[in-house]
């Protein structure tokens, strides 16, 4: 539904920082967070929410939050 993937290469420790919405078979939104090392499995954690809207600005909050400690849009120019 909405996916914000997010990276950062700090010297010698290139990040990433994905942010996913998505309608979940409980008639919820869930909001999914992964981040860790690059080429890696990272760490996740889920979140529900019972309409779109909150899940939309929950999920574009964590991405202002990651885009403050550094990381990036995939595919923009810093």
């Amino acid at each position: 539904m909405l996916t914000f993937l997010l990276t950062r290469t700090a010297p010698a420790r290139p990040r990433f920082y994905r942010v996913d919405v998505a309608y979940n078979l409980f008639g919820e939104y869930s909001v999914v967070r992964e981040w860790g090392p690059a080429g890696r499995k990272g760490r996740q954690m889920l979140v529900w929410f019972s309409n779109l809207r909150d899940a939309c600005l929950a999920a574009e909050r964590w991405r202002r939050r990651a885009q403050r400690r550094g990381y990036v849009a995939q595919g923009a120019k810093a």
